[in-house]
């Protein structure tokens, strides 16, 4: 008889030809002269090294290779209920996973798996999120991820409350860069053409401007200030501008009218209006409406 060491490779060799996952079915199939003792004795080997990943369907367990260079930070005690919850938990990247859908695809019981998840979460191994989306719930990520903005609201949110004060601060510092700009512009006096240019700024401009002033504690990229710019724009204050490349510059304008304000959106003018529902999100950085208007 082979050694415990061959007859793993064996198994791990049928399991590769399956991307999909392999059943012990499968494995019977084509290990016709091993016996079922041997193989379950490879398979514990696998799992030992981390070679491959157990997965539920239904009733029947699927056995999956695993990307070598992604390590799994299980124990090697861990039984194999843990490993299922763990790899459908990993399956969820940093946006997470709700317990429902952990629940469907491990196929255990809500006593069984909440036991499991406190066991996962105490050695730290996985953690649990709030979601701004939904704040009654949580979803689960493993342990070392940074949960992606669409979960946490990004810079905007603070414990899923939505920073009025900090949005709006950074509202009126990019409308002051971008006022700076133009009366610096319009004292060149140099003709409407070149005032126009050189009025113009750049994402990158506002966001070097924004870091420099430290009035954020949390670290803001680009694609957020092009957010508050866009808030700027709706307000009335700014014009956004394509360039003769794609991309787009910001400039402030004289207003006739006084600004309508960042946080309260004035429904009764909004260009798709008739696309509102009752989501009760009535922020102008959070309505999914005017921000497609806006691109």
């Amino acid at each position: 008889m082979a050694a415990a060491a061959d007859i793993a490779q064996l198994v791990l060799a049928v399991i590769k030809g399956i991307p999909t996952g392999a059943t012990n079915d499968d494995l019977t199939k084509a290990l016709t002269d091993i016996p079922a003792a041997t193989r379950v004795e490879g398979l514990n080997i696998l799992l030992q090294q981390g070679g491959i990943e157990i997965l539920k369907k239904g009733e029947k367990l699927i056995y999956r290779a695993k990307d070598p260079e992604k390590v799994s930070a299980l124990p090697k005690d861990a039984d194999n209920e843990e490993k299922v919850v763990y790899g459908i938990v990993e399956e969820g990247g940093n946006k997470g996973i709700w317990i429902r859908d952990i629940r469907m695809k491990s196929n255990l019981n809500m006593t069984q798996l909440n036991k499991i998840l406190k066991n996962l979460e105490t050695k730290k191994l996985i953690k649990a999120v709030k979601s701004v989306n939904a704040s009654k719930k949580k979803v689960y990520m493993l342990y070392n991820l940074e949960p992606d903005r669409t979960v946490t609201g990004g810079a905007w949110y603070q414990d899923q409350d939505f920073e009025v004060e900090f949005v709006d601060v950074l509202n009126q510092q990019c409308l002051r860069f971008l006022q700076m700009k133009r009366e610096n512009a319009e004292k060149k006096r140099e003709g409407p053409l070149v005032l126009r240019e050189m009025s113009c700024c750049t994402v990158n401009e506002v966001h070097k401007f924004i870091s420099d002033l430290g009035v954020s504690k949390v670290n803001l990229d680009e694609d957020d200030l092009e957010t508050i710019l866009k808030t700027v724009v709706y307000d009335g204050n700014a014009e956004r501008v394509m360039k003769s490349d794609g991309s787009y510059v910001y400039r402030a304008v004289n207003s006739p009218l006084p600004p309508t304000g960042l946080i309260q959106m004035p429904c009764g003018i909004c260009p798709v209006i008739k696309n509102c529902s009752d989501c009760g999100d009535v922020t102008a950085i959070n309505c999914q409406y005017m921000k497609d208007w806006l691109d």
